[in-house]
């Protein structure tokens, strides 16, 4: 007698084999085998979202796996390390086991893995009874030693970040009808965010993470880890042209908003001049904003006038 795959089954085989690469044994069984090269060691980081607080119910189908990818991608990005591979958990509602929402998920999926290089190696299937939620795993590798950390800044370093401040927590906006953009770019960045693994700074920066929760709040977190103090001038802060165009009554999103995905690094002197030529290499737009100081567990924003800005909120908070 020939048994017929059970309905989880097929769609792990009809679906998400096509997505495995080495590693998941095809997907056949319930592990996958990973071993590090030699001098190298494991990133591990996971995330998930839920619908209706990470992403909006009406997002187009192919940018829901995107951004989940994409946001596990920056938290390698944030420690310097290289993507390998990924595990997945999809819980879905009965409306989602449709054959041209699967495929679009997983075309969506698809493309990015071709973009940055990684490749699924196993996770679990489960039915929800309400909200789509979507969870994953993702390996990285980095040169033993060279992980960057939350706890090595120093005074006197930089304090850096990669691309523009805000564009997330304001597309969102846009998205809930409450601004306008014309373009679309600032609803595009809220939806794909663009992570910054094409630039390792392992060796260059002392210290660094992504922007995830807010600049305000993620700051905070290498202050207080490196003990250490920071200032930032606020006009220095690279915004968008479609952020500028907002004006200043949105400054406290751009700064408290989240959902930026890009790097916040902190540079000693003496490695300023590499990590801008390494940024240039990289196509990736790098802009000091601050400095570390010895003030330990101080942050300071200032304005235009040099006078500090205090924040009711420091950035989102998942509980």
């Amino acid at each position: 007698m020939q048994l017929k795959r059970a309905p989880e089954f097929a769609f792990i085989h009809h679906y998400l084999k096509k997505l495995s690469g080495p590693g998941s044994l095809n997907l056949t069984d319930d592990a996958a085998l990973l071993e590090p090269e030699p001098g190298m060691e494991f990133v591990l980081t996971a995330d998930s979202m839920v619908e209706g607080v990470h992403f909006l119910p009406n997002d187009p189908v192919d940018t829901i796996g995107r951004k989940l990818m994409r946001c596990n991608l920056s938290d390698l990005a944030g420690m310097g390390a290289i993507p390998v591979g990924y595990l997945m958990t999809l819980s879905l509602p009965r409306d989602k086991f449709d054959e041209n929402w699967l495929s679009l998920f997983c075309q969506g999926i698809s493309e990015d893995q071709k973009k940055f290089n990684v490749f699924l190696l196993g996770g679990d299937t489960t039915r929800s009874n309400h909200d789509l939620v979507l969870s994953m795993t993702m390996i990285g590798k980095v040169k033993q030693g060279q992980a960057l950390r939350r706890n090595k800044a120093k005074s006197g370093d930089g304090i850096w970040v990669t691309g523009t401040i805000g564009d997330g927590a304001l597309g969102l906006l846009t998205l809930q009808g409450k601004v306008t953009d014309h373009k679309g770019y600032l609803a595009e960045r809220y939806r794909l965010p663009k992570p910054r693994v094409n630039l390792l700074m392992g060796g260059i920066a002392s210290a660094g993470m992504d922007i995830s929760d807010g600049l305000v709040q993620d700051l905070g977190h290498i202050v207080r880890e490196s003990q250490i103090g920071a200032v930032v001038e606020i006009s220095k802060i690279p915004c968008s042209e479609a952020a500028l165009k907002l004006g200043d009554a949105y400054l406290l999103n751009c700064l408290t908003g989240g959902d930026d995905y890009e790097l916040l690094l902190t540079i000693p002197p003496d490695q300023e001049g590499l990590a801008i030529k390494k940024a240039e290499a990289a196509g990736v737009p790098l802009t000091k904003i601050g400095y570390c100081t010895n003030q330990i567990g101080e942050t300071c924003f200032l304005d235009d006038q040099g006078q500090e800005i205090n924040f009711q909120k420091s950035g989102w908070s998942h509980i």
